[in-house]
């Protein structure tokens, strides 16, 4: 069995909604039905017995079937939250397309790797360390996934619907899109200012800043040395606390220090981290309040890592049992952290007058550490619903008077019930990007939803973060329905990212070039502050590689499907195959959304059934079956009727006239009519208004500017000069058509073909072409894909035999030399039809040339 091409599915794909890694498995004749290998199956439960039922919807079951398995309950048993799972034959005998679930990327591809090893051991007769696979894939999870600060905000977002995208592997992460996007550094968000952190860093300035609020705080100050330390611990009073000016998760910290020895040691241990506080120490219990925006969210009591003894075991042993606990694990992605058994945890022992080795007595409280930090082992309690008002307002005025959006506010006091002036109590820290897991996981209480206070925050008044997204998919006709789209939306004000064939641009301005039609360009543009709403061309090859680039859209257009495109590639054989991958963005259209949907096309009429939407139907006949009865159930269509697009749902209806819709030429060009219909029905699906679209439709010409290699319409010594993209069968019919309403004493063509279509697709432009054209100028593009040299042309040649209106074939090597070659050849009131293959270079070579041409003298 081998492995190869294997893919990570980011986004919505051909299989799923959810993320999976896909690959493509090849199995020997006897690896084609386990009946083939007597024993496996025995052998395979005997080291794997967690694989549940092994199954297949097509009979017979494959070694892909069982790697499928195996390695979705992998990563099962590590704790990932798993469950699709697909074996898929393929058209070759004994290849299959495996697809498989993952939550972090890594282990999908780590664990598929184990289930390959898993199979090939079984396979050998040798035998594999399960448990060894599942703790590698567990301790990879964790490394990977948000940790539980992150992960709850994260988890409060997509509850509310709002779209998140992690920026890093750690826990820099965006939530929403465009110019509603906003973004989190673990429980620290962007609008948070780098000198609030910085302020919060520094315990002094915190402390005076406070002071000035009227925020009851300990007395202190910066000490230089050990004995400088000691004369301020007797200025403040016995007893103090040492700790770091600059320091965070208590770490330098030494409470309660009563003695010159006890401080010199408590120095030495903050003076690790820097210059050095001395306070005076706050009796009470150590509280952390937890501050969003304007209001107190949750508290929690901290208490410092302890074991109580029993009379049996040792303080070493009981140490090792209270870090047993499931709970605890190392680091912060577990509820509870394990408690440190290290030089600190001895010295507090020595104070209590214990070693490792003493079994202290049954029910006798031993403490690990002085301070309550949950990263050093210690426990929390919620005490969120006793927080006095007086205290509650004392911790909001210390984070706003600090500037922290999120700010962990550490509190010493008796108790909560009552104002801190009352108890001597006082604030001693102001944390940015505090830990959350003790509010999320409290030991002891209520959990609390914090992560939901966040996004509320970030998100008042239920928003989504989402800007409108239009994704287009189709044959033909994408391209320029995509640019006649994003210009409407440019025509309402709004700032438009938008993708397609020939690149990215934002608000008007290229930002990348070359076929961008894929979901990395959909997810640049997201991330772009300057945009409002978002236009995609949606090829098949970014949906194949890697899925969508966005969890859904607000409309989603096919244009059509005809008789496809590309088929034979990645096991895309037929135009059903091709339709199940263009449907996917209609199945990924919002509940509130709508799918754009070509009547005249049967295939693509069916998606109606796909869409969790409404559809809008458009075709130029209004009585065509399906847009009949669509317009008879009240629902959206549109149509062409006296000239003009119409627009009709019930009784309302809406029209806009072909004159005045330029790319449509008075409605001569009749793919332009359905491609403007098409951008008709999304500008509707996407809510603009009506005079935004006429006058957008009015201003958008078929230009080399608007729409490169889309129909650009030129003259040359008194002849017309089309140029276009089109490059396969249904877009050569749709070529004829329209240049067959234009009028021309003689017509020619210039085409090349694209040597990764098959060979009937390539014959049959020819033939298509051969219909309509005089003269035919075949060229040999800039990629053969495959092809050998020559072998296009002779296809394109086959193509033409017979052709009944071709009077002269010519050759010639080089796209700039054909189009030069057809240039002379033209006169007056001819017409030239120039199927370009490198699109910028072709259209500034033709313009160059077309402007040298108005320059000369008659």
């Amino acid at each position: 069995m081998e492995l190869t091409r294997i893919r990570a599915l980011r986004g919505p794909n051909l299989w799923t909604r959810h993320t999976a890694i896909e690959t493509v498995v090849h199995c020997g004749d006897n690896e084609r039905a386990l009946a083939s290998l007597p024993g496996f199956e025995a052998r395979l439960r005997e080291q794997f017995p967690h694989p549940g039922a092994l199954h297949s919807a097509g009979g017979s079951l494959s070694l892909a079937h069982v790697l499928e398995v195996a390695t979705l309950s992998l990563q099962a048993q590590a704790g990932c939250p798993v469950t699709f799972s697909r074996t898929s034959a393929t058209l070759e005998s004994g290849v299959y397309q495996v697809v498989v679930q993952y939550s972090e990327e890594a282990v999908g591809r780590r664990a598929l790797a184990l289930a390959h090893g898993l199979i090939e051991a079984v396979l050998r007769g040798e035998s594999f360390d399960l448990t060894a696979a599942v703790a590698e894939l567990r301790e990879l999870d964790e490394d990977e996934r948000l940790g539980p600060s992150t992960g709850s905000i994260v988890h409060a977002a997509v509850a509310r619907g709002i779209p998140y995208r992690r920026l890093t592997t750690g826990s820099l992460v965006q939530f929403g899109w465009g110019s509603r996007a906003r973004r989190i550094q673990a429980a620290e968000v962007d609008r948070t200012s780098a000198v609030s952190e910085s302020i919060a860093q520094d315990k002094e300035l915190t402390k005076r800043l406070l002071q000035a609020a009227g925020v009851p705080v300990p007395q202190g100050r910066p000490v230089s040395d050990a004995n400088d330390a000691w004369a301020a611990a007797l200025e403040i009073g016995l007893p103090v606390v040492l700790k770091p000016r600059d320091g965070n998760q208590g770490k330098g910290v030494t409470v309660n220090v009563t003695a010159r020895e006890q401080l010199d040691a408590a120095f030495q241990t903050a003076a690790d981290y820097g210059e050095v506080l001395v306070e005076r120490y706050l009796p009470g219990s150590d509280y952390r309040l937890l501050v969003v925006g304007d209001r107190l969210v949750a508290a929690a009591r901290r208490d410092p890592p302890q074991v109580a003894g029993d009379g049996v075991h040792t303080v070493r042993e009981l140490v090792n049992i209270v870090n047993a606990d499931p709970r605890r694990g190392e680091g912060h992605a577990t509820a509870l952290t394990k408690i440190r058994f290290d030089d600190i945890a001895l010295g507090c022992l020595a104070v209590q007058g214990l070693q490792a080795d003493s079994v202290p007595a049954k029910g006798r409280r031993v403490v690990l550490r002085n301070n309550a930090n949950l990263s050093t082992g210690g426990t929390a309690t919620d005490v969120t619903d006793d927080v006095h008002p007086e205290i509650a307002a004392r911790a909001v005025a210390a984070a706003q008077m600090i500037g922290l959006d999120i700010c962990g506010v550490d509190v010493v006091c008796e108790t909560m019930l009552k104002p801190l002036e009352d108890q001597a109590g006082g604030i001693v820290e102001v944390n940015a990007a505090p830990g959350l897991r003790m509010h999320l996981s409290p030991s002891y209480g209520h959990a609390r939803d914090v992560g939901k206070a966040v996004i509320e925050d970030m998100y008042p008044d239920g928003g989504d973060g989402r800007i409108p997204v239009v994704a287009v998919t189709g044959t033909n006709g994408k391209t320029t329905t995509v640019r006649l789209i994003a210009h409407l939306f440019a025509s309402s004000g709004l700032r438009v990212g938008m993708t397609n064939t020939d690149g990215v641009y934002v608000n008007g301005h290229q930002t990348d070039s070359g076929d961008c039609a894929g979901p990395r360009s959909a997810r640049n543009v997201l991330a772009h502050p300057d945009v409002d709403a978002a236009v995609f061309e949606t090829a098949r090859g970014g949906v194949l590689r890697e899925g969508l680039g966005f969890d859904r859209c607000q409309v989603a257009v096919v244009t059509n499907v005809g008789a496809g495109d590309h088929l034979g590639l990645n096991y895309i054989t037929t135009v059903e195959d091709l339709a199940v991958l263009k449907r996917v963005i209609v199945q990924n259209v919002a509940e509130t959304g709508y799918a754009v949907l070509n009547a005249a096309d049967p295939i693509v009429a069916d998606m109606i059934h796909n869409c969790p939407g409404e559809v809008i139907y458009f075709a130029q006949d209004r009585q065509q079956p399906v847009m009949a009865t669509h317009r008879a159930q009240g629902r959206r269509v549109v149509y062409v009727d006296s000239g003009a697009v119409v627009v009709e749902q019930g009784g309302f209806s809406e029209r806009f006239e072909l004159s005045g819709i330029p790319i449509t030429r008075n409605g001569q060009i009749g793919f332009q009519v359905e491609n403007a219909m098409a951008a008709i029905a999304a500008a509707w699906g996407a809510g603009l208004a009506w005079d935004t679209v006429r006058r957008g439709l009015a201003s958008f010409h078929n230009d080399a500017h608007n729409a490169p290699g889309r129909f650009n319409v030129m003259e040359y010594r008194g002849a017309t000069v089309i140029a276009d993209y089109g490059h396969n069968p249904d877009a050569m019919r749709a070529l004829v058509q329209a240049v067959e309403a234009l009028p021309a004493q003689r017509r020619s063509v210039v085409i090349s073909g694209a040597g990764d279509r098959r060979d009937q697709d390539i014959r049959e432009q020819t033939q298509i072409l051969g219909k309509a054209f005089d003269e035919v100028v075949l060229y040999q593009d800039a990629c053969q894909r495959g092809r050998a040299d020559g072998e296009v042309i002779g296809l394109l040649r086959e193509g033409l035999a017979g052709a009944p209106r071709v009077r002269e074939v010519l050759e010639i090597r080089g796209e700039f030399n054909a189009i030069d070659a057809a240039l002379e050849r033209l006169q007056p009131g001819d017409l030239c039809l120039v199927l370009v293959d490198q699109v910028e270079a072709a259209l500034a070579h033709l313009q160059m040339r077309t402007r040298q041409e108005a320059v000369v003298p008659a």
